[in-house]
């Protein structure tokens, strides 16, 4: 026979069920409340501002530029912007290859810059801009020009093809590399003519500049001691001196020279 059981011997446990349902609500409301007023209180005070901004990696401009173009500024609330949004300002920079934001903590923004590398100098006559990677020139005064000059390179896809080849140069090679002057009177082959810091010139076609130019230690490594010349790559390679290129020197030329020198050093 079943056991019966009587209604009023279960109603403590389902009293104690509820009791128990009910302080778990109570409490969890109450956590949710003290959440939210914690939130309010944090979002009125300054520990949910701007306190600290640092940019890395910049070279080309300042930080103080970067921050400007990110329109970030200390005081600012730290969820009155995304990350996103502030990469997307910066990553919009033709001179920036890439930039990412990142908050720190409760109350710093840090930004970091991976800029296009340098490539050298385009020769604007009387100024100079600097040439990037990515083909793009900066519109940015330049008070020391340390690295190639490249002069007559005036349309971008002759920017574009340069630092393409060169970007191929082996940079035992590159850095030897002064000058680099594009023939602008013939618009069917690119020729170029490159000026060496060891005193040799070098001329060749830009579109096959890279495929050329990096067998170039290996015909300096034959020359006699001393010996400057021409290297032509237009076509194979092969080397003239500077007396069968240009002549031997004339009488009096190394007195003018010396006159010059003297007169530099005065």
């Amino acid at each position: 026979m079943d056991k019966v059981i009587d209604i009023e011997e279960r109603i403590p446990t389902l009293r104690e069920r509820r009791k128990k349902r009910t302080n778990r609500k109570f409490v969890a409301l109450l956590l949710l409340f003290l959440l939210l007023l914690a939130i309010l209180i944090y979002s009125q005070t300054k520990y949910s501002e701007i306190q600290t901004i640092s940019v890395e990696g910049a070279e080309l401009y300042g930080e103080e530029e970067y921050q400007e173009i990110s329109e970030l500024s200390i005081g600012d609330s730290m969820w009155s912007f995304t990350e996103g949004e502030a990469e997307e300002k910066l990553n919009s920079l033709e001179w920036i290859e890439q930039a990412e934001v990142q908050k720190k903590w409760l109350t710093g923004v840090t930004i970091q810059i991976k800029e296009f590398e340098k490539i050298g100098y385009l020769d604007q006559g009387n100024s100079y801009q600097m040439l990037l990677s990515n083909g793009y020139a900066l519109d940015k005064a330049i008070s020391v020009v340390d690295g190639p000059i490249f002069s007559n390179f005036e349309t971008q896809e002759t920017k574009e093809e340069l630092v393409s080849q060169l970007a191929e140069v082996d940079s035992e090679v590159f850095n030897l590399i002064s000058q680099v002057i594009l023939d602008p009177s013939d618009k069917e082959a690119a020729f170029v003519t490159l000026y060496m810091s060891d005193g040799n010139e070098v001329r060749g076609i830009l579109q096959s500049l890279t495929e050329k130019l990096n067998y170039y230690p290996s015909v300096i490594a034959q020359l006699e001691d001393g010996q400057k010349g021409v290297i032509d790559m237009e076509v194979g390679i092969f080397f003239r001196s500077y007396d069968d290129v240009y002549g031997p020197p004339k009488e009096g030329d190394d007195i003018e020279e010396a006159e010059q020198s003297e007169e530099a050093g005065e």
